[in-house]
């Protein structure tokens, strides 16, 4: 599921004209072969793929992915475009994520969270950008739909005006939008061992 999943990352990115770099995030756990097989797959999408060691070497482990961003970023090669214009409507501006960038077939949102987009547009908010929450472990809702997965659908659960940050936010599925832990917090692994010296942190 990594790779098929990694290439939806590349043409999602791509789509919005910009180039893509991919950094490996190396351990030393990681073999060569499986590098290897990391930037074959990304090159076959028409990008480049480089190993970045900071896990191991700190700044130093990532010089080298650092320097080729900074090219690319000084190449004025980027043609970057968003990919719905501020005009459009609220609910199609939603549509056009999930279709575009999910790969789903539908929007399913009831009448009453339509027409409070509705009446956010007659308020003056129509030209706002929306931001998804959603499962951050699969392009659908189900977060045990791993891969590329396509034809599914998007239930739309609740929409919040954020009118100071300047952007709609559209909940979507079972998720919490806060607080922003893991599975399993980090917290949990840090402790004071006999000599009272912290572990855990790394």
């Amino acid at each position: 599921a990594g790779c098929p999943n990694l290439g939806r990352h590349i043409s999602n990115l791509k789509s919005f004209g910009v180039p893509v770099v991919v950094a490996i995030n190396h351990f030393v756990t990681d073999t060569a072969a499986e590098v290897q097989a990391v930037k074959d797959f990304v090159a076959a999408q028409g990008s480049e793929a480089i190993v970045s060691q900071h896990w191991e070497f700190g700044s130093k482990g990532s010089a080298d992915l650092a320097k080729r961003v900074a090219e690319i970023a000084d190449s004025d090669v980027s043609q970057f475009s968003p990919i719905y214009p501020d005009e459009m409507s609220l609910f199609e501006k939603v549509e056009t994520i999930a279709k575009r960038i999910y790969h789903a077939d539908e929007v399913l949102a009831d009448k009453k969270i339509r027409d409070q987009l509705k009446l956010w547009e007659k308020q003056g908010y129509g030209h706002l950008p929306v931001c998804m929450a959603k499962t951050q472990y699969s392009f659908s809702t189900d977060p045990n739909l791993r891969g590329a997965p396509t034809g599914h659908s998007v239930p739309v659960r609740e929409v919040r005006l954020s009118a100071g940050a300047g952007f709609v936010v559209v909940v979507c599925g079972e998720i919490m939008t806060m607080p922003g832990l893991p599975r399993i917090p980090s917290a949990e692994a840090i402790h004071l061992n006999e000599d009272g010296q912290i572990e855990g942190l790394f």
